[in-house]
């Protein structure tokens, strides 16, 4: 048998190696899970693929995802996983389920239910709860193999209801003996190989009964507590998001104080509200003096809008609150989609969907002046002349009528798409500003979460796609920028240092790509959850080979059935090697 020196061999693609250098032709050799060499005419491995007129990436690292109930019951993390993604972090926004005493289950179920669209029949079926403690969590992940590797943060709501009970799910305020008791669950948490700690100061966070997140007014000093808990440890992050309510300022100012005090790192979502559409400029200036002052801040940021999607097969339509819907919405999807078209039901429909009531009422359902017809190769940066109210009155129809119409399409699984932000002037120009300052990393992509209305875990490809070659309202970055902010910027960002760069001696995750052909498809819904459970999914094809610790597992797109992904269990320091240069 051949002595092989190589395990693999990457042969001739052109390698765009994650440092934001150009792009340059070479092999790329692994050996025992790791990058060997770099270079030309390198020796031949006992398995090489064939990478000429592909781009050789690293892996992506997805830092902003929700795979924490999926862990545990399934071995890919898909849709991240079909994306170029090889590590994802998850617990981001408060919610996950470790710690949980088994009488507060349900409680952070109907938590996770509400913030990240995830039904409880699902998690409720598939969490085997075989843990309380974090760290038993995280034994329990330990446990497990995977198609990328994860890492883990301490939730806030979690945290807090573990403590406080009732009061902490009421969003009383934590007795100075509750907060020392969060400090040390935090610290043993880190200790255990938690990555970070995050929360959530949003009303866009409720439960599925509507109550805000437990975290939503948190005092500064519980903030505090935790993060000096955290500082005793002298490990992991923090992970924010806020509406930056009601002084955006004090808001900000309080997170950087969280910095200095703990010394630990500090993210926070940031994004374009239409209600504020210029606040997000003075946010991203604070971070920058904090950053010029010493202060480990960053603000996560998302390539193209975050926007719900409609459809008769998801979790709402523009008329999912009219009585008149809501009386055929049990009904299977072809025989809904058969009164949709018919003339008296939807004339029915249209009579009463200007009254609609609910959590959405009519603000978000029929904001026709901000909402588009996703089609097969969605465009996530239409023009204001292509909403569906502009299109209907080119076409001399009301906005209704073409929403119907087009959800009806292939089958009655026509989507529509609103976007909430990242859109307030309709386009991606401040996207694009935010992407590219210096003091921000890709986030937000919500990979395993919001199963029924969004359908963000492929942000990796739309950066690469739409924001190195498709974009035309604006300028674009470089393959060489847009990799490096997805694969060695996020990594720094969570300490993950053995990985992100296609250097010797650096973890062996990557991505041969084809670049040309490389096509984000439309989204479509699969009922692959535990109890039958719906889910958004997006396919794309042009990825030739995703490898993972040396292992290939997936090949134009399809899963080889390899699972070399564990549990990573905190920061990780680069090689010795790199350490020195």
């Amino acid at each position: 048998m051949a002595d092989h020196r190589f395990d693999l061999v990457l042969r001739g693609g052109t390698v765009v190696d994650g440092s934001g250098a150009a792009p340059f032709q070479a092999d790329v050799g692994v050996k025992d899970g790791l990058i060997a060499a770099v270079g030309p005419g390198l020796a031949p491995g006992a398995e090489e693929i064939d990478a000429t007129g592909r781009l050789v990436t690293p892996g992506f690292v997805d830092i902003h995802t929700h795979y924490d109930g999926q862990a545990t019951w399934d071995n890919r993390l898909n849709p991240s996983s079909g994306h170029g993604v090889t590590t994802i972090v998850m617990g981001n926004c408060g919610v996950g389920f470790a710690p949980c005493k088994p009488e507060d289950h349900d409680r952070l179920v109907r938590l996770m239910e509400g913030v990240e669209d995830i039904p409880f029949p699902v998690l409720t079926e598939g969490l085997p709860w075989t843990w309380e403690s974090f760290p038993d969590y995280l034994d329990a992940l330990d446990q497990r193999r995977f198609d990328i590797d994860l890492a883990a943060q301490l939730p806030h709501a979690a945290l807090r209801v573990f403590v406080m009970g009732e009061r902490g799910a009421n969003r009383e305020p934590a007795t100075a003996e509750n907060i020392e008791q969060m400090a040390a669950i935090a610290r043993a948490a880190m200790e255990a190989g938690a990555i970070g700690f995050s929360t959530s100061r949003t009303l866009n966070h409720r439960t599925s009964d509507g109550q805000p997140t437990p975290t939503l007014n948190a005092g500064e000093d519980e903030l505090t507590g935790i993060a000096m808990g955290m500082k005793a440890a002298g490990r992991g992050v923090l992970q924010l998001v806020s509406d930056f309510a009601p002084d955006p300022a004090e808001e900000v100012a309080m997170f950087r104080r969280l910095a200095e005090k703990s010394g630990r790192p500090l993210s926070f979502t940031l994004a374009q509200s239409a209600k504020a559409p210029q606040l997000w400029k003075m946010l991203l200036k604070t971070v920058e003096e904090a950053v010029d002052a010493g202060v480990p801040m960053k603000a996560q940021v998302c390539g193209r809008p975050v926007g719900v999607l409609f459809g008769l097969e998801l979790t709402l339509n523009p008329f999912s609150q009219t009585e008149t819907y809501k009386a055929i919405a049990h009904l299977p999807l072809a025989e809904r989609a058969a009164a949709m078209a018919d003339p008296a039901f939807r004339a029915r429909l249209l009579n009463e969907s200007g009254a609609q009531k609910g959590p959405f009422g009519g603000s978000m359902l029929q904001a026709w002046d901000n909402m588009y017809l996703l089609g097969d190769q969605p465009d996530y940066e239409q023009p204001t002349s292509q909403t569906v109210q502009a299109l209907a009155a080119g076409r001399g129809i009301w906005p209704e009528d073409l929403a119907i119409d087009h959800m009806l399409s292939h089958g009655g699984r026509g989507m529509l798409y609103h976007p909430f932000l990242n859109y307030a002037e309709g386009s991606l120009d401040p996207s694009y500003a935010m992407l590219g300052h210096r003091d921000t990393v890709p986030g937000l992509s919500d990979g395993g979460a919001h199963v029924g209305m969004i359908c963000d875990g492929s942000f990796p490809t739309t950066m690469l796609t739409h924001w190195t070659r498709d974009r035309t309202r604006g300028p674009k970055f470089s393959v060489e920028q847009v990799v490096r902010m997805q694969t060695r910027d996020t990594a720094e960002a969570v300490g993950l240092l053995d990985r992100g760069l296609i250097e010797p001696g650096l973890r062996a995750d990557l991505n041969v790509i084809d670049y040309d052909a490389l096509t984000l498809h439309a989204p479509a819904v699969a009922y692959d959850l535990p109890a039958g459970g719906r889910r958004l999914v997006q396919k794309a094809d042009g990825y030739v080979a995703t490898i993972v610790a040396g292992q290939v597992t997936y090949r134009d797109g399809e899963p080889t059935g390899a699972l070399p992904g564990r549990l990573v269990r905190g920061a990780r320091s680069a090689p010795v090697a790199m350490a020195a240069e």
